[in-house]
Parts: C-alpha cells; structure tokens; sequence
C-alpha cells in the first residue's frame, strides 16, 4: 500500500486530464459540511419531545465552538506529531505544511463570534450596537470569552515560530478557559469539574490533532520504515489518551448525571441523547483504532493501518462537532 498518490496530472489515453487532488478536496468540502450540520440542526432533533427549550442561538453556538475546539485540535496536534517525529531516527526532514496560522484564524473567529454573544447576555447580536464590549470585563464569562479570543490571535502570531512551546502555550490557555467556563462557580465543587474538562479536553486535542497531522506527515514522507514508526509511537500514546480521555468522560457524566438516573437521561433529555450519540461514535472510534493497531503490529506492510485510521479521524470529526453541540444544550436536571 502507498501512502501518496502522484500530484502531477494523470492522463489516460482514452479519456481527458483529471487532477486527483480535486477528487479528495471535494470529499474533504462534504465531510467538513455533514459536521457542521451537526452542531447546526442538532439542538431541535435532541430537544425534541423531552420539554426542555433550548438557548437562543444554540445550534450557531454549537457551530462556532466546534470550530473553536477543531481549530485546538489542529494546533495542539501538529506541535505533538512534530515533537514524536524528532524522535525517530533516520525520519525525513521534511514536514508537511502547517495548518496552524489557519487554524487560528479559524478558532479567533469562533472565539470574536461567541465573545459577542456573552457581551449581549448570552443573546445572538442583531446589530453591534447590542454588544457591549465593555461589560465583558465585569463578568467571569466576559473575562474568560476575552482570554479565548486573545489567545487565539497570539496563536496565529507564534503560529511560525520554531519553538515548539511558543506555539503551544496560547492554546493551552484556551484550553484553560474553556475548562472554567465550563464549570461556573455556582455548580458543586466547580474545581474539580474544571479539572476533569482541562484532562479531557488536553488528551483530546492530542488524540485527534495528532491523528489528523500523523497521517499528514505520512503522506508527506511517503512508504517506508520511518512513517510506519512515526505511526507506531503515536499508537501507543494514543492507548493512554484514549483511557484518560475515558475515564474524565465517565467522571464527568456522573457529576452531571448521578448513576441512579443515567439511564434514563441518556434517552430522555437533549444532553443524554447527544452524549449517548457521542458515546456510541467514541466507541466506533476505539474499535478502528484498535484494528489499525493490529495491522501495524501483525500486517506484512505496517502503513495498511492508514486505511482505518484514515476513518478513525473521519469518525473523530463528527465527534468534535457533537462535543460542539453539547456545549449548546441545556443540562440535565441533577436529580437527588
């Protein structure tokens, strides 16, 4: 199996000229829309028939912090794979182009859009002259909307520079951010959630940023030993990802929704449902990573585990989206 196609053009001699890039940028175009339809049209197909109202605007903010924690991914991906790459010996130089000026740019949009909405009280601004930049100071949320907004503009700044911690530590910040608002001070012991959504949200921007910029490298570097080993260290940080990734999950689905009652919230609350639907698709996850580590230890050539890893950051796409949709949705009732 090979990892690149030729970029030239290819031509046949019974048919036209065709580029075989275009064929992969128009299935990147539709995947890219499918999981932004989740955020976008999921708060009214999970809120349905359970009573609850969701907030107003729920499905663009859904939208915008999915991008946000995609934009994350791609940073906090690209600095870890590079990181692993200067550890294999005889690996190629080369590296593949970065994503990360764009993906801040991305990311400080989605932060300048939802920074907007806190300055309105949590309404969606139909003018700006409803949004009072002002008031961001005198509110935790504000304060916390600004660090996101400005750490992302410093990320697209450091985006080229060669110190990989320069570049890491605006989205660290983010992800400090995002793991208070996550967790206001009226909630129970807010320290200890935030603590679980900082892990979480860390082993998760590693496990897919690195995923996606892996097999980036990949292609990049073309078949040989150092991709397949590139592919093996990946795998095995990934294993304890996966599990810090399961267990701060679990914790944190317990906190909001107690044991007793988890059951019946999965089916009949928004936020049960869309965790439920996230669940299942981490699961699916799991058993692709799983057969692309079986292929790399056990397949005659190494790099046919690309295929299902290949699906793996397919899979991981749509449960970012979901994890956008479920910063949306209105919590589950904790009931005693």
């Amino acid at each position: 199996m090979t990892l690149i196609r030729p970029t030239s053009e290819v031509a046949d001699a019974s048919g036209p000229v065709r580029r075989p890039g275009v064929g992969r940028a128009v299935a990147v175009l539709l995947l890219v829309t499918l999981a932004a339809l989740v955020p976008l049209l999921g708060p009214s197909a999970a809120l349905h028939g359970t009573g609850e109202a969701a907030a107003p605007g729920a499905g663009g903010i859904g939208l915008l912090r999915a991008v946000l924690f995609a934009a994350l991914c791609v940073q906090v991906g690209e600095v870890f794979v590079n990181r692993l790459a200067r550890r294999l010996p005889g690996a190629p130089g080369d590296a593949p182009r970065s994503w990360a000026p764009y993906a801040a740019g991305a990311g400080f949009l989605a932060a300048l859009g939802l920074a907007s909405v806190v300055a309105t009280g949590n309404l969606v601004p139909h003018s700006l002259a409803e949004i009072d930049v002002g008031g961001l100071y005198a509110s935790r949320d504000g304060k916390l909307a600004l660090v996101e907004v400005n750490a992302f503009l410093v990320a697209a700044l450091c985006a080229r520079s060669p110190r990989p911690l320069t570049q890491l530590w605006p989205p660290a910040a983010v992800v400090v951010a995002e793991a208070l608002r996550a967790h206001p001070s009226t909630e129970h012991n807010p320290l200890l959630g935030s603590g679980l959504t900082l892990v979480h949200l860390t082993c998760a921007t590693l496990w897919v940023g690195g995923l996606l910029h892996a097999l980036r490298t990949l292609r990049r570097w073309g078949p040989g030993a150092p991709g397949a080993g590139l592919l093996g260290l990946y795998a095995r940080v990934a294993a304890v990802l996966l599990a810090a990734i399961t267990a701060t999950g679990v914790w944190s689905s317990l906190r909001r929704m107690p044991s007793h009652t988890i059951l019946d919230q999965l089916t009949t609350t928004a936020y049960g449902r869309a965790l439920l639907a996230k669940v299942i698709l981490v699961a699916a996850v799991a058993v692709l990573a799983l057969w692309a580590r079986s292929r790399l230890r056990r397949a005659a050539d190494p790099l046919t585990a690309c295929s299902p890893a290949r699906a793996e950051v397919v899979a991981l796409g749509v449960v970012v989206a979901l994890s956008g949709l479920l910063t949306a949705l209105p919590l589950p009732i904790r009931w005693s």
